[in-house]
């Protein structure tokens, strides 16, 4: 069982699914179910911000995105930089709260409880106080070129 999850970070709003596994084909799903409903179907732009997992990473990927949504741009942390994705605070809490115990009989059991809490959460849920700004992000990303023997790469936008 996979679960797939965008987080709208200004309306604390999450919307996930629950699928057999990940892939392109269920994240292309996850795409469609948040960009067909308002505010996004409408949105100027919506930006997608994504870790590299193998359903999402690199041009391909991008261009997929594009061609069904022109609206949505997808943009990709770097590499080991997931702590700067608000969707990672949620899932943890998802792990902590919802797969804690993990006293689940079956995947169907599974989604229910994991749609459940997205339900609870988006009644209950506000912005998280986030901190993290393009200035500690620059840094990041040197601290990591260097790290990985990539420095010399223009710092993140």
């Amino acid at each position: 069982m996979a679960c797939l999850a965008a987080y709208d970070v200004h309306r604390a709003h999450l919307m996930g699914r629950a699928e057999p596994t990940t892939g392109i084909v269920p994240f292309a799903a996850l795409a469609g179910q948040v960009m067909r409903q308002e505010p996004y179907a409408s949105a100027r732009r919506v930006f997608w911000v994504a870790d590299n997992g193998c359903s999402h990473r690199g041009q391909a990927s991008t261009g997929r995105m594009a061609a069904a949504w022109p609206n949505a741009v997808l943009v990709h942390l770097p590499v080991h930089a997931s702590r700067v994705s608000q969707i990672e605070i949620v899932f943890s809490i998802i792990q902590r709260k919802v797969l804690t115990p993990a006293d689940v009989e079956d995947g169907d059991a599974l989604a229910a409880r994991l749609l459940a809490f997205q339900e609870r959460c988006n009644v209950t849920a506000r912005p998280f106080d986030w901190k993290f700004t393009r200035a500690k992000l620059n840094d990041l990303c040197k601290r990591l070129d260097a790290h990985s023997g990539h420095a010399g790469l223009p710092p993140a936008a």
